[in-house]
């Protein structure tokens, strides 16, 4: 007889401080780690707990492989999610057909996070995981894709996506991205705070700046070699910022 997979996490307990490592992934309901660079789905119940309400719906306009979207469910908020790639898309619904003992209405389509067509000040969370800039290609020649713009286009464009994320978010609510830096002939760029910038720019204020461990780093073997061989220490964490309008 298979072993059924639990719905919700074990002694779970909120997060209470500015830093977070969660070296056990978190592999209930339907997560899991098949789809690149998705995040921990420790990070969107965090977020959906402390900053939302049941009955709240939640936008996540990077839905990529629909963690945000089954914590969502899980936690009994509705939920729009939005990606540019139809792949995406499809692998995040497939991940929300489960049956649970909430009643959200979870609507994952394609679209633009710099176009998106949703009503102003109707959204009273964003929770969300963008690429960082041109690391991974999530397509190979999607138009609109920001995964595969460089660094200083990135931003320009990530822009975009604040100015929309501030019009459709309510007055008084959150938003909360997870953004990473990279590096450049041997130098950091230091996307996150440039993005953070960004964001500001847009209108919104900083209420947090949460550092988030990686655990996939791990200075070994090749990258060990390299890291003392050139001088430079492998990146090691992300930055979870949360804005409020």
């Amino acid at each position: 007889m298979a072993k059924k997979i639990p719905l919700q996490p074990e002694n779970f307990e909120l997060e209470t401080n500015t830093v977070w490592s969660f070296s056990n992934r978190g592999k209930w309901a339907t997560h899991d780690a098949k789809y690149r660079g998705n995040w921990s789905p420790y990070i969107p119940r965090n977020i959906i707990l402390r900053y939302s309400q049941e009955g709240d719906t939640i936008l996540d306009q990077f839905v990529g492989g629909g963690t945000t979207a089954v914590e969502a469910k899980l936690t009994g908020r509705n939920f729009i999610g939005i990606d540019i790639n139809s792949k995406a898309v499809e692998i995040s619904n497939s991940k929300c057909n489960f049956e649970c003992d909430t009643n959200s209405k979870i609507d994952i389509f394609q679209g633009d996070a710099r176009k998106l067509c949703i009503e102003n000040e109707s959204m009273d969370l964003i929770c969300t995981h963008p690429p960082y800039a041109d690391i991974i290609h999530y397509s190979e020649d999607i138009d609109g894709d920001l995964s595969l713009l460089a660094v200083k286009p990135f931003l320009t464009e990530i822009g975009k996506v604040a100015e929309e994320s501030f019009r459709v978010l309510k007055q008084g609510k959150y938003c909360a991205i997870l953004m990473g830096d990279t590096r450049k002939k041997g130098m950091v760029q230091p996307l996150a705070f440039e993005t953070m910038r960004v964001f500001e720019l847009a209108g919104f204020k900083t209420k947090e700046i949460i550092i988030k461990e990686q655990h996939n780093c791990k200075a070994t073997g090749f990258w060990k070699t390299n890291s003392i061989k050139h001088n430079f220490l492998l990146l090691a964490h992300e930055y979870l910022f949360v804005f409020r309008k």
